[in-house]
């Protein structure tokens, strides 16, 4: 009797251990696993994955337990204003999962695959802007997505990576694959579009993976997220903040909502902090004080100051500059290139400077160059870094166009710009007297291009070696 029941119990045993065998055969790998920085000191895990349930998450050495679902699959119709970029049926074929980051948890694994893990004190942040791969029937704009020399996103990740940042700053416009390839465009062709899940894949998480894999995330919205765009794979992948129905751009009645998202801050230590402003939906003309946007917008700087009293020193990311020269520069035109939309808000509050005093430098994309411009007169440095992947603007002037004027009482002092591909580092340097931080340019491959020292308000660049 007790020698039968000793084998029935081996045989369960057996059966059990078979059981979760097949079971971690059957459960897919996520297809991107990441870590996003949501403000207030609190991290986020996200998962995305075409599996029926959520990964296993497990922290430091207390045992694993499913992740959160952030949004189930789901196929939706075009919203009507979508037909202007022809996107038909929007496919999200995987669903998003998600755990907050306990405060002093040190390490974490989902599905067995190691997380980046945020950092205490960040040293060295990576740049990078306007990313995806430009495919855009109404302007007859295709890029050669298939061609890494011409789409360099997933060599810009892996250059990136390996230079160990503890925090990635994405400034905005991440999809670009609005319209399908057209027949007999080799560059571009079997290429995924619209703005379901296989185009953000493509656009995004498979290429930047190594970078997603090695820092910590901020991401900054861009036009191209707002939500007549891409804004649904927007709050379902990437916004900082919970996704709820309101919240998603599925609804054209719920923009006013989801097309704005409060400031929030993101400290890199105990004096400086990024301050992240959505200027998705900002408009190309100036806003009268009647108007719903300039009234959120408004509320939204006001919240922005009073976050600033959080730390002396503030980094304003916004996707759109509003101290810029323009990519549409020409001898015969004005080179100011600062958003109208955001300018005639901050300006009615703020009319010499611009920004509270607490801003010592901004941080923005939209521009496809790097752009970096020192003044003379009381406004922070302004630095554009907006060549990561798009087609980069070929038109910007290499020097600053004598006479032009970016603002009312603005005076430049330094300008360095270039519009080859690449990305950027800043990196923390103590000096005597504060804070300061070194901003590095670099080529694809990883090669410093331009350097500029960055202190509290002023910047001074030079070539690199």
């Amino acid at each position: 009797m007790h020698s039968k029941g000793h084998v029935n119990f081996g045989r369960k045993v057996a059966c059990v251990v078979l059981f979760c065998l097949s079971s971690l055969v059957l459960a897919a790998a996520p297809d991107s696993v990441y870590t996003l920085q949501a403000g207030a000191h609190q991290a986020l895990v996200r998962a995305i994955t075409q599996d029926s349930v959520c990964p296993q998450i497990a922290f430091d050495h207390h045992a694993a337990h499913p992740m959160r679902l952030r949004v189930a699959p789901q196929v939706l119709p075009a919203r009507p204003d979508q037909a202007r970029t022809d996107a038909g049926p929007i496919t999200f074929d995987a669903r998003v999962c998600e755990s907050r980051w306990p405060r002093h948890a040190k390490q974490a694994r989902v599905a067995g695959q190691t997380v980046a893990a945020p950092h205490r004190r960040i040293e060295r942040i990576v740049v990078i802007g306007d990313t995806g791969c430009r495919m855009k029937a109404t302007e007859n704009a295709f890029q050669d997505c298939n061609d890494p020399q011409r789409w360099p996103l997933a060599r810009v990740a892996a250059s990136a990576a390996a230079l160990q940042p503890d925090l990635v700053l994405h400034v905005g416009d991440i999809h670009y694959r609005e319209s399908p390839c057209p027949a007999g465009n080799a560059g571009c062709a079997g290429a995924a579009w619209g703005y379901g899940y296989q185009a953000w894949k493509e656009d995004f998480f498979t290429p930047a993976k190594p970078l997603l894999e090695a820092a910590p995330w901020v991401f900054v919205r861009g036009n191209h997220e707002s939500c007549w765009r891409a804004g649904q794979g927007w709050f379902r992948f990437i916004a900082a903040e919970p996704w709820t129905p309101k919240r998603s751009c599925d609804a054209p009645a719920n923009d006013l909502v989801a097309d704005y998202s409060e400031p929030y801050t993101v400290a890199l230590s105990r004096h400086t902090q990024l301050l992240v402003f959505d200027s998705s939906i900002t408009a190309g003309k100036p806003y009268s004080p009647e108007d719903a946007a300039y009234q959120i917008y408004a509320r939204q700087l006001a919240l922005a100051q009073r976050l600033m009293r959080l730390a002396p020193i503030n980094f304003f990311v916004s996707h759109h500059p509003l101290l810029a020269v323009t990519s549409h520069w020409s001898a015969d035109k004005d080179a100011a290139g600062g958003n109208p939309g955001l300018l005639s808000v901050f300006a009615s509050h703020f009319p010499q400077r611009l920004f509270p005093d607490g801003v010592k430098l901004t941080l923005s994309g939209h521009i496809h160059a790097f752009e970096a411009i020192n003044f003379v007169s009381d406004h922070p440095s302004s630095l554009v870094l907006g060549n990561s992947g798009s087609g980069t603007d070929a038109k910007l002037p290499r020097a600053y166009p004598e006479g032009t004027t970016l603002y009312p009482g603005v005076q430049v002092g330094e300008y360095f710009a270039s519009s080859d591909f690449g990305f950027a580092t800043l990196d923390r340097q103590s000096k005597a007297g504060g804070e300061h931080w070194l901003l590095t340019e670099y080529s694809v491959e990883g090669k410093p291009t331009f350097a500029c020292q960055v202190g509290q308000g002023q910047s001074h660049c030079y070539k690199a070696d």
